[in-house]
């Protein structure tokens, strides 16, 4: 009788769960599976970002931690203090030169590379041209500044279309995007890298200008959102339904709106991500998650795992995630391939984000907030802003996030001393 021969498991659990992007992974994995027949890289879709990692981090307490985990870019600060988790540079010699520099610097915290870029992204404008054109404006100029935005917003509620100007999720990923375009960390000590951090800078002219944009789009009868926080796919919606011309969501949902947009037969644009009025454009701040591995588990795991994620980012893989997503893809080769097949030339919509990461201007605001209480303190930003779209004063709201978000970090930062 033959012996089947042993099997390397590895368990990958990430939150795509469309099919679309879900089913890239597992496409990847079945076709990593059949060039290794002693290894086997199961995919899970596991829920949100906040929902995998409290998941990994509990499994990997019990001892059954899943080998690969798809960790947010917000997360990076707890997944690293948690100890769950081995920096990716420890468990075999890899040439990271490949990657993008402002992409894999993100993860290179204490001089280690603790986890490989995988989805990077950044918020940009999706725009309805149809709709713009239908009050009157001019598809081939967005808005991008806040005045520039607001202006459009009234010429759109003036020409009757019975539609709302703007709408976006509430996500504190976004807020910490128009801090740094304004050259403003949102957190001490260099965004937390400088020294852990200790405090946000919601006590901030930055700060107050976001919120007041907020309290304007509001006060105006030009916003819309689900009324849940985070609720990417729920503001998607109200776009991809022609509820509202301008949208503001990530890179990542490109591919995804483009086909949404086709099926209700509209024309979409891509724009700048608009940044307050009379700011210079520093950049943007690297959004998306990246590939992390446990520490408590065989050699052997560890470097299958890796192996696995160092192929589902390989430069082909890369450039075509990037073509079906809108991900950047975050290698340097991956971008002289699509250079070379004539993909760049086109300008297509993916374009806009990727000159718009490129042109970033390096800086402790726009290299993003370390900061372990990041899941919690973004949370609260958001209840902020929904306190003010309620009602409640700016300078109010932004006094109490301050205080509940820095009683958060000090609770957070106790356990480190």
């Amino acid at each position: 009788m033959q012996v089947a021969a042993a099997q390397t498991t590895i368990e990958f659990w990430h939150t795509f769960g469309d099919a679309k992007r879900g089913g890239w992974i597992q496409d990847r994995a079945s076709e990593y599976n059949k060039a290794h027949p002693g290894i086997q890289v199961m995919p899970t879709f596991k829920g949100s970002d906040n929902d995998l990692i409290t998941a990994t981090i509990l499994s990997a307490r019990q001892n059954t931690p899943p080998a690969l985990t798809q960790i947010f870019e917000g997360g990076s600060q707890l997944a690293l203090d948690s100890g769950v988790f081995q920096p990716v540079s420890g468990i075999k010699t890899v040439d990271f030169s490949d990657y993008i520099k402002p992409v894999i610097n993100f993860y290179t915290i204490g001089g280690k590379v603790n986890s490989l870029p995988f989805n990077s992204s950044s918020p940009v404008l999706y725009y309805n041209k149809t709709l713009m054109k239908q009050a009157g404006l001019d598809p081939k100029r967005p808005p991008t500044t806040f005045g520039g935005l607001l202006a459009d917003c009234k010429k759109i509620e003036a020409a009757k279309l019975g539609v709302k100007c703007f709408g976006m999720s509430l996500n504190g990923w976004f807020i910490e995007n128009w801090m740094a375009e304004q050259g403003q960390p949102f957190l001490n000590n260099d965004n937390g890298r400088s020294g852990r951090a200790t405090a946000t800078n919601l006590d901030t002219p930055a700060a107050r200008t976001i919120f007041a944009f907020f309290k304007t789009l509001q006060d105006n009868g030009y916003y819309s959102y689900t009324g849940k926080l985070e609720d990417f796919d729920g503001s998607d919606a109200i776009f991809n339904n022609q509820k509202v011309v301008y949208h503001v969501t990530s890179t990542s949902k490109i591919g995804n709106n483009s086909d949404a947009a086709k099926k209700a037969g509209f024309d979409l644009g891509v724009g700048v991500l608009p940044i307050p009025t009379g700011s210079k454009r520093n950049g943007v701040v690297l959004g998306g998650a990246s590939l992390w591995i446990a520490k408590n588990i065989s050699k052997e795991k560890a470097e299958a795992a890796l192996d696995f994620a160092l192929f589902m980012t390989n430069t082909k893989n890369m450039a075509e995630w990037h073509k079906l997503t809108g991900y950047y893809p975050v290698r340097q080769s991956s971008i002289a391939r699509l250079r070379a097949e004539g993909w760049l030339a086109k300008a297509p919509l993916q374009l806009v984000a990727f000159n718009q990461q490129t042109n970033t201007i390096p800086s402790p605001a726009t290299a993003g907030a370390l900061n372990g209480a990041g899941p919690a303190t973004r949370k609260i930003v958001e209840e902020a802003v929904q306190r003010v779209l309620s009602g409640t004063p700016v300078n109010d709201a932004l006094k109490e996030a301050k205080t509940r978000a820095d009683a958060a970090i000090a609770d957070y930062n106790a356990n480190f001393k």
